[in-house]
């Protein structure tokens, strides 16, 4: 399998309302974390930071223009890979062990990080096999109800366990956005990890279906407005119901 150059490796794209996608697109799609990166009055947010197998700090400059707070939506490796790189560090308190110590059985790294998840390799001296993550110890960990503030933008953390204990999405009222994570999105969903717990999930959806939003920027694939948000979790539900 080829290479790909560092220079090559991630993708920005502006999706209004001062928010940008940031993904790896040489990573399969099923295992392509979205990061979000969030431009406020006082400083920036970012949402997830990928596998880390190449440095965002280096390779993207959104990433370094200003103060920037890095939110983990959840501590799977496909979302925290690039966390240690930025200063300000937050967390729900449930997973602040994990991100302070990313194993990789911790992580989903074993089993998920094969050659197999890529179309393109990153670059050397990059191996699969001796894949880690770095520790990135909280500077700050949050619970339900707690604030991100960036000034003139406040994002309420809304924790969402099931797929993993310290799962949150953060919402902003203002603007109807919210960035949900690995909870729900416009793809197959994942209940079944190590620490994932099914009653939790339930809840956590039920509690998101009547949120007023107007678009919804989740962990994998493509942002979807209120009318998909609904249809996702109402089948979702439904699926449940008829066991």
């Amino acid at each position: 399998m080829h290479r790909a150059r560092p220079e090559d490796w991630y993708r920005v794209e502006t999706k209004g309302d001062d928010v940008t996608l940031i993904d790896e697109p040489f990573i399969q799609p099923f295992y392509r974390c979205n990061c979000w990166h969030v431009r406020g009055r006082d400083r920036d947010m970012l949402v997830d930071s990928g596998m880390g197998v190449v440095s965002l700090r280096d390779w993207v400059p959104l990433v370094t223009e200003r103060d920037l707070t890095a939110v983990a939506s959840h501590t799977h490796f496909d979302h925290i890979g690039c966390h240690h790189e930025f200063a300000d560090r937050v967390v729900h308190e449930a997973e602040a062990g994990i991100l302070a110590d990313p194993t990789n059985a911790a992580t989903l790294a074993d089993p998920y990080v094969t050659d197999e998840i890529f179309e393109r390799l990153p670059p050397a001296p990059y191996q699969s096999t001796t894949y880690r993550l770095a520790a990135a110890p909280a500077t700050r960990t949050v619970r339900d109800g707690d604030v991100i503030d960036l000034g003139d933008r406040h994002f309420e953390v809304i924790h969402t366990p099931g797929h993993s204990p310290g799962g949150i999405a953060l919402w902003e009222a203002a603007t109807g956005i919210l960035f949900s994570g690995d909870i729900v999105y416009d793809g197959p969903l994942i209940e079944d990890t190590y620490h994932s717990d099914a009653a939790d999930y339930h809840r956590s959806m039920v509690r998101l279906y009547d949120l007023p939003v107007r678009v919804v920027h989740g962990g994998h694939f493509p942002s979807y407005g209120a009318e998909r948000h609904r249809a996702i979790i109402r089948a979702w539900l439904d699926a449940k119901e008829r066991g």
